[in-house]
């Protein structure tokens, strides 16, 4: 297939998954996952954690389609919004952290943390309480099929290769699960927090 024939495959798929088609949509994903997924691999060396990232970068490609420009390939805009999002992962993560339960040292002497204890106010607790209800109640929502993977993926915290051996089925499937449930709550969320 010729780039040019590509590119005309990607903005059909691209208009179509714009009118909410959802097989369109997956077909993307399907198409540019492998691709996103080893480029974030390179940039972060963990397996775990680049493909969190291959799914954050098509539900952020996938709430911008609109902005996508067809002069330029599909792949180079999705690549630039995982590298961009990646980037930012990183900076975020290699912030200098200590723990407070260490001495710190300095010169020649050790210094000490104490930090008063705070227990959460009635009204923290409540908004907690709440959130957490909210939650829940958004992922039961959510259609069985996408409700399972969900739980499995962040209650249970199973892989996405165990989840696709307890349920039986194709990897890319449990992917494509797990990235739509992913973006049905964070449409229910937007609307609360």
């Amino acid at each position: 297939m010729s780039v040019e024939q590509r590119k005309l495959e990607d903005h059909k798929l691209i208009n179509q998954a714009k009118k909410g088609d959802q097989k369109s949509f997956e077909a993307l994903l399907t198409k540019y996952r492998n691709l996103v997924y080893h480029v974030m691999f390179k940039m972060v060396g963990n397996s775990q954690e680049a493909e969190d990232l291959t799914q954050e970068a098509f539900i952020k490609a996938f709430r911008a389609l609109t902005s996508f420009n067809e002069e330029f390939a599909f792949s180079t805009w999705l690549m630039k919004i995982a590298t961009n999002n990646c980037i930012d992962y990183l900076r975020k993560k290699k912030l200098k952290v200590f723990s407070i339960d260490e001495p710190v040292k300095y010169k020649d002497e050790e210094l000490q943390f104490e930090i008063p204890a705070h227990d959460p106010s009635p009204e923290r607790q409540l908004l907690e309480e709440e959130r957490s209800k909210y939650i829940n109640n958004a992922i039961e929502s959510l259609p069985p099929r996408y409700r399972h993977v969900i739980l499995l993926r962040h209650k249970e915290e199973k892989s996405y290769e165990e989840i696709a051996e307890i349920l039986d089925l194709p990897l890319g499937t449990v992917k494509a699960r797990i990235f739509r449930a992913r973006e049905m709550l964070n449409k229910k969320m937007k609307n609360i927090f």
